[in-house]
This record gives C-alpha cells, sequence and structure tokens, in this order.
C-alpha cells in the first residue's frame, strides 16, 4: 500500500462524521419512502432497475449488455439511464446523430453497439419511462440503468450489483466509505449480483461472501467474473488486435475502478503505460495532444493505445485526430460462476414474461 493510498484512507476517516449526517439523512428518506410520506409510482409494464448501493465501478453498464443481449432476440427492449455529465437536459431519446454529450457516455456506449434497441436519458425516471414509451410505444420491457437509488419509480425486478473485493456489507456511507445508500436497502433487490470476483472463486468463499451479505429468504445471489474480449480498433470494427505478451500498450482510461483492467494488462502484455483521467472524463484537444505524445515516446514496434469502450465513445469525436494512430476499445463482460447463468436468464425473462398487465379503468 502506498504513502497516497494511506493518506486518503486517513483522510477518510476524519470524515466520519459527516458521513453518520449522512447516513442520518438516507436513512429518514427510505423511511419516508417506506411508510409512503414519500410516494414511489408504479408502472403496469416491466420495468428492470439494475444499480448498487456504492458509488464506482460494480460494473452495471457491462449488466446492462449483458441483458439486452440476452433480451432483444425475444422482446422489444429500450434502456433508460440519468446521462450523467451529458451537455443537455431533460428527456432525450438517441438518434443516428446522437452523440455522447447528448445523451451521456453509457448510454452512447449502448446506442452504438445496440443501434437496433431505443436508448434515451432522463435525469428524472418518473419523466423519462412515460416519454419513453409514448416514442416508442411496442417497447416490452425497460432497462433502468443505475436507478435502484432512485425511489421515486418502483421498478418490478431490482438486479442489485455489489464488487467482491468491497461488498456493501463491508463498506460504509460517504465520504469515509463508498455507500450512497444504507445496507438495509439491498432487501428491495430480487438479484443480488457479485461482481469482479476471482475465476477461481471456491465454493466455500463463495459461502463466505453470501454469509457477509446475510440476504433474504427470497432473495437470489449469483457470482459474476469479469470477461475481457478482443480489442477492436476505435472507428473500424473489423479490424482486431490480439494482444500478445511482447505488446506494450498505452491504456487511455477514465473510469471509476480501472484496478481490475491494469491487472489484465500487467498478465498479458509485456509493459503498460497509463494515462489516467477521472470518471467520465470530457476528453479536449489538449488531452489527445498528450495521449499522442505519450504514445509516441513508447519505442517499441508492437505497440498499441488502449481504452475501454465507456471512453471510446467519448473519443470518436475526434475522428480525423485518430485516424492514424492503432487505438483499440476492449470490450468486456459478466461471465456468470458456478454454471448459474442459465438460473439468472430464466429468471429475467419469467418476470417479462409473467408480468401481468392491468389495465386501467
Amino acid at each position: 500500500m502506498n504513502f497516497n493510498t494511506i493518506f486518503l484512507k486517513s483522510f477518510r476517516v476524519l470524515l466520519l462524521p459527516i458521513a453518520v449526517i449522512y447516513g442520518f439523512i438516507i436513512f429518514i428518506r427510505n423511511r419516508l419512502f417506506d411508510n409512503n410520506y414519500l410516494k414511489s409510482a408504479e408502472f403496469n409494464f416491466p420495468l428492470i432497475c439494475v444499480g448498487n448501493l456504492a458509488v464506482g465501478g460494480t460494473g452495471k453498464s457491462p449488466m446492462v449488455e449483458y441483458l439486452i443481449n440476452l433480451l432483444k432476440p425475444r422482446f422489444k427492449v429500450g434502456t433508460l439511464s440519468r446521462g450523467y455529465k451529458r451537455r443537455t437536459k431533460g428527456y432525450a431519446l438517441a438518434n443516428t446523430s446522437t452523440t455522447a454529450l447528448e445523451i451521456g457516455d453509457e448510454p452512447m456506449q449502448f446506442h452504438s453497439k445496440f443501434p437496433d434497441i431505443a436508448v434515451a436519458s432522463c435525469e428524472e425516471r418518473i419523466v423519462g419511462i412515460p416519454h419513453l414509451l409514448q416514442d416508442v410505444p411496442n417497447l416490452q420491457v425497460i432497462i433502468l440503468d443505475d436507478a435502484f437509488q432512485h425511489r421515486t419509480v418502483r421498478a418490478g425486478l431490482n438486479i442489485l450489483l455489489t464488487e467482491y473485493n468491497n461488498l456493501y456489507s463491508h463498506d460504509f456511507f460517504l465520504p469515509t466509505g463508498d455507500l450512497r445508500d444504507e445496507w438495509a436497502s439491498a432487501k428491495r433487490a430480487q438479484i443480488i449480483i457479485v461482481t469482479k470476483c476471482p475465476y477461481d472463486l471456491s465454493a466455500e468463499m463463495k459461502q463466505k461472501a453470501i454469509r457477509s451479505l446475510n440476504p433474504g429468504a427470497v432473495q437470489k445471489i449469483f457470482f459474476t467474473t469479469i470477461e475481457y474480449g478482443t480489442p477492436y480498433h476505435i472507428f473500424n470494427h473489423g479490424d482486431e488486435w490480439l494482444i500478445t505478451p511482447r505488446d506494450e500498450v498505452l491504456l487511455v482510461c477514465g473510469i471509476a475502478n480501472p484496478k481490475p483492467l491494469k491487472e489484465y494488462l500487467l498478465e498479458k502484455t509485456h509493459t503498460y503505460y497509463q494515462q489516467d483521467y477521472s470518471d467520465h472524463h470530457i476528453f479536449s484537444i489538449d488531452d489527445l495532444n498528450e495521449i499522442k505524445s505519450k504514445f509516441e515516446e513508447i519505442t517499441a514496434k508492437d505497440k498499441l493505445i488502449l481504452t475501454t469502450e465507456k471512453d471510446a465513445v467519448r473519443l470518436l469525436k475526434f475522428s480525423e485526430q485518430l485516424a492514424t494512430l492503432p487505438m483499440y476499445v476492449l470490450p468486456i463482460k459478466h461471465y456468470f460462476l458456478f454454471e448459474e447463468g442459465e438460473q439468472f436468464n430464466e429468471l429475467v425473462t419469467d418476470f417479462i414474461r409473467n408480468f401481468s398487465f392491468n389495465p386501467v379503468s
């Protein structure tokens, strides 16, 4: 553990009084919803919410993509996100000319990979859902991205993610910890997924995590690990790069938790260099020049620039400047451990098939 990490952890402990106040506010807010002093709207429509209790990367976007891949061959799917750090406000439905600045980087990522589904952004989900249903009247399910803590809408199926190395049961409220919601809120989820597990997670460690999370009798818990795909060129998706141990990589990364990605590159490449940015960073021409300069300093013959899918949608605007550079995008997805993927798939699809539409009288 380096000095910066020790200093940051010590500083966050000093902020404990603020965390206690924040936790008390969250507690009061939840009790107001629980006792109907604050109202949660229900829609006569299948809504699947993907979220977490903590800030940072637990794998929400790859889980939304997993659900899209699972559902779109059988149902008409739409997604609704907040659109964090976009330059617009209110409801926005993606179209052929949409950019990340208009709808946000995660929705743009969904739109780029799945142009045949409806992708929308709206800060207030209770406003965005009716808009989306009006614009795309034949929808059969909406996936709410990062909406678990937004209790103004009650989804029919809640999928709660928590990172294996930072279970919410071991965490504390911001700013001392990473929690933006209380532990008790986990009881509202029908499905809990422990993400970013070691690929060789043992049955004993699985049971230890389950005991720590202490799920309710009807809650289902699954475990996933990260599975990286073959990098594809940022502009020419047919151009792929098979990473080998001789490659030297410049990692351009602006995500909440890049640690698993860095560990992967440490294992797969000869050397990697990093150009880190804050989560949801909006790249500027100065950033681009910095990236190009750093890449030119690498003298190896087998070298490439690697970025994440979320970062890639914010770099697409620099098509002319990046056209001559070997910039590749590394896709990731969830892989279910203990051969439980089919069980998860059935729970999700059965929720939609068995959803009871009650006509409004």
